[in-house]
């Protein structure tokens, strides 16, 4: 792999994995279309993972702080941080449901892996599920009431939204789309529901570099140099994506991913009707 083409592919895992678009479905689309492509081996796969990831703790970080002082004690220096006793509890209750989706997220993708996996064959389903992604978005900005904030979340938000980001694990699913949009639906401030899916994002990501990574042998020296470009435009990109998004969350709503899904899951299906 050239560094252009690891640069190439850095950008459009920046790009994708924060976006409502849906990640997978371009590692499943983009090989199928386009004659020659050979797609990354595991080793760029997991690198361009912790890319992102980067990118979302970056972007975070006064979250996950704000998160992780929370759970201290009040007299501990780093307790400190949020002294509010109302925000310590919100931020505490957020910690909670993020561990609750996780685990809910977990338990159903063990379950159903080998199912899952097996819908990385097929590509008309990928593209079907683009459309449906799309549904979504294009409804998430039907919800006009949106006024709960991180304090209100309970029990309830935590498993449904671990439940949908199980469900994203189809490829053409977008998990940050679908689980913004459910949080919306649950009448969670639009960027409040942003942050919890990001937020949630992180040991979703750092699960499947990990579960990747156990399938890894020795990196070879000589790709290095394409590994770097990889991970660092990953990041770069994502960091962008996400400031993108939530100027977009705030000002004009989701419904513009909306109609890049339809088109995308629209010309797949024709492309490959064209091709068989």
């Amino acid at each position: 792999m050239t560094l252009l083409e690891a640069i190439i592919l850095g950008i459009i895992q920046g790009f994708t994995e924060p976006l409502p678009v849906s990640s997978s479905a371009h590692l499943v689309i983009i090989p199928a279309l386009i004659p020659g492509f050979r797609p990354p081996g595991i080793f760029f796969d997991v690198v361009l993972h912790i890319g992102t990831l980067i990118a979302v703790v970056f972007f975070l970080r006064r979250d996950i702080v704000n998160i992780i002082a929370s759970l201290m004690p009040a007299q501990w220096p780093t307790g400190s941080r949020t002294t509010n006793a109302g925000e310590r509890t919100a931020n505490r209750r957020m910690a909670l449901l993020i561990v609750v989706a996780t685990v809910v997220t977990g338990v159903i993708g063990v379950l159903f892996k080998d199912r899952i996996e097996h819908l990385f064959e097929s590509v008309e389903t990928t593209a079907v599920m683009l459309l449906i992604t799309g549904i979504l978005l294009f409804l998430s900005d039907r919800v006009k009431k949106t006024d709960r904030r991180k304090g209100d979340m309970n029990l309830t938000d935590g498993i449904i939204l671990g439940l949908v980001q199980a469900v994203a694990l189809i490829p053409g699913i977008s998990r940050s789309g679908s689980t913004i949009t459910f949080g919306i639906f649950r009448r969670l401030e639009r960027e409040t529901a942003a942050r919890f899916s990001f937020l949630l994002s992180i040991p979703a990501i750092a699960g499947a570099a990990v579960l990747k990574a156990a399938d890894m042998g020795q990196i070879p020296a000589g790709d290095l140099p394409a590994l770097g470009a990889g991970f660092l435009s990953a990041a770069v990109t994502g960091v962008f994506a996400l400031k993108l998004l939530f100027v977009m969350i705030n000002r004009t709503g989701l419904g513009i991913f909306a109609y890049y899904c339809w088109f995308a899951g629209a010309a797949t299906l024709i492309i490959r009707g064209i091709q068989q």
